[in-house]
């Protein structure tokens, strides 16, 4: 599918033209099967006598680059494994290493370092603080990282140009569509440059044109920005775009489809 036929005129414009300025190939930086690693990686919640599992035994390799879309119902393990992932929660059992970073027996410090620089995240509920402006809100990660203010400062600008928000940024979350909302989001996701974009159902509130126009960016954050991006969604959307396509049913991965 052409990415072209759902971006917005102006960053339409920048997608012809190139983004050699963002562009970092993060492949280049990860051997190609090794970004993620996962090894009978397993989540188990505490209730009752015997807990209520939230991934059962999931083995899981994604090279650097790489389009993955995950599928999978309600409640089959999607949040659950993004979480893991991203640092923000830890496995009961099992191994798991992303960009080089054990994630199961790295300290406090280590994991919030490599949730600052490896990973940006993109939520079904945007996240944004309601308080602070478009600006605000995708300047705080380079922020509370200890980044220049005003390197970051016109780095956003840059991101938010290019997404077709630079007329919003003053705007607060309140005066967005749901559209700009995510857009702003995405913005926030990859200031501090990070490696791997994590996407939990981006499109859950928005409507049909807005979901289509923030799948075509995911998908060109992947092919022309290098970054490695995976989405987690019940939808179809993203499908076409995907180089390794995964299936989660009751905390269980499938047999990955690689295109």
């Amino acid at each position: 599918m052409d990415v072209r036929a759902w971006l917005p005129p102006g960053l339409l414009f920048r997608y012809v033209c190139g983004m050699e300025m963002f562009h970092v190939n993060h492949s280049t930086l990860f051997p190609a099967d090794s970004i993620i690693s996962a090894n009978s990686l397993t989540r188990v919640y505490p209730m009752g006598e015997s807990g209520v599992a939230g991934l059962r035994g999931v083995d899981l390799r994604v090279p650097a680059g790489a389009m993955v879309v995950l599928k999978g119902v309600s409640g089959s393990g999607k949040s659950t494994l993004l979480a893991l992932l991203a640092g923000l929660d830890r496995p009961t059992s099992g191994s798991l290493r992303v960009a080089g970073v054990d994630l199961v027996n790295a300290g406090e410090a280590e994991l919030t370092d490599f949730r600052r620089r490896i990973v940006g995240m993109v939520f079904q509920s945007f996240n944004l603080m309601p308080t602070m402006n478009v600006l605000e809100n995708v300047l705080l990660p380079a922020l509370l990282a200890g980044r220049d203010e005003r390197a970051s400062r016109g780095r956003a600008m840059e991101l938010l140009d290019w997404l077709g928000m630079a007329p919003r940024v003053g705007h607060s979350p309140a005066q967005l569509s749901g559209g700009e909302m995510q857009r702003t989001a995405i913005a926030r996701a990859l200031i501090n440059d990070p490696a791997i974009i994590l996407a939990d159902e981006p499109t859950g509130n928005l409507d049909s044109e807005s979901s289509h126009a923030v799948v075509a960016l995911l998908a060109e954050l992947n092919r022309i920005m290098g970054r490695t991006v995976i989405v987690a969604t019940h939808a179809n959307l993203a499908d076409p775009y995907a180089t390794l396509r995964l299936l989660l049913t009751d905390g269980r991965l499938t047999q990955p489809v690689a295109d």
